[in-house]
């Protein structure tokens, strides 16, 4: 059967029941609670293996589509040439309440607002989990030993709604802990986000230099998912860990990898978030990330071999085009 395609992925309506939930699901627990989650994943990723050295985690747009993310994945991982024994591909669900409803899920299946999974905000039920808890729990099986012997690289990866969500995960993530004792490399991907966590007032001016931004013209400029004011539940227990020097230094040490469709430049894009808070950061998606980029260098200059963005000429806000790109194969695969 010939699978749907993700040109243009947000344009169509994301606040109506997904087609197709995966089949398989995830227990997340914490203090807090448990629930499930639903996952796409090429084999038994739950089962014990020597095989798998590599795991790429592809996080889906606002649309909820994890299922055409998934066959995206196939097919960049078959374009770079993957051995499908040794790369798993994981695609986490991060539902709707009416998605719940619609497909008649298990009362254990965790559901969220619209669109708040992509700050990481808690479930709406059954229990209060971040979607940033679902990922933790991720990494956390894969640290395994026991399941994942042979498991040298991990990559989160996520486009537009989905790029918010590694971006977000990348500065306040607490779930790297058992990879990093493991000694497995931990790899962020970001692609064609609406917006970025800034670390402090500084906005980009139409000069393209940097100076702080008057709250009186947009007071919510500076709060989660925008910026460092009021951060989740998820990262604001920890007060010391959770200050904005902590955040910024831990961020900066990742391997982060922004990918920008060179042609994602329309400012009335559909599914482009155009709140104030947004356009405090510039005019559309590939500005955005230019400017987040010359950011994140005038702050730390040392950072370039850590941070890296690159942009993908002639395409514009497509998955497909970005992960099947020379940069994409590169960023998901470590291979063109």
């Amino acid at each position: 059967m010939t699978q749907p395609l993700i040109t243009d992925d947000e344009r169509a309506p994301n606040e109506r029941p997904v087609a197709v939930v995966a089949s398989r699901h995830l227990s997340v627990a914490t203090p807090a609670g448990s629930g499930t989650v639903p996952v796409f994943a090429n084999g038994d990723w739950l089962a014990p293996t020597c095989d798998v050295k590599r795991a790429v985690i592809l996080i889906h747009g606002r649309l909820r589509n994890a299922d055409t993310y998934f066959h995206l994945a196939e097919r960049a991982c078959a374009i770079a040439g993957g051995d499908a024994a040794d790369t798993l591909l994981i695609v986490p669900q991060f539902l709707a309440s009416a998605d719940v409803s619609a497909h008649v899920l298990p009362s254990s299946t965790l559901h969220w607002e619209w669109a708040g999974w992509m700050g990481g905000d808690n479930a709406e039920g059954p229990a209060p989990l971040s979607s940033f808890d679902v990922l933790d729990a991720i990494l956390q099986t894969l640290a395994s030993r026991e399941q994942f012997a042979s498991l040298t690289e991990v990559v989160i990866a996520g486009h537009s709604g989905g790029g918010q969500v590694v971006q977000r995960y990348a500065v306040v993530t607490r779930g790297e802990a058992p990879l990093v004792a493991r000694g497995i490399a931990l790899r962020y991907v970001v692609a064609n986000p609406s917006s970025y966590v800034y670390f402090d007032a500084m906005r980009p001016t139409a000069s393209g230099a940097f100076a702080a931004f008057d709250a009186a013209a947009c007071p919510s400029f500076n709060r989660w998912k925008y910026g460092l004011e009021e951060l989740p539940a998820y990262a604001s227990s920890d007060r010391e860990a959770g200050s904005a020097d902590a955040l910024e230094s831990r961020y900066v040490r990742r391997d982060v990898t922004v990918l920008l469709g060179g042609a994602d430049c329309d400012p009335q894009h559909p599914a482009l978030d155009r709140s104030c808070a947004a356009q405090t950061q510039g005019e559309h998606r590939l500005g955005r990330g230019l400017a987040y980029a010359r950011y994140m260098a005038s702050r730390h200059p040392e950072g370039a071999a850590k941070h890296r963005t690159f942009v993908i000429d002639g395409v514009g806000h497509d998955a497909k085009g970005i992960f099947a790109s020379v940069q994409g194969l590169a960023a998901l695969f470590g291979k063109a």
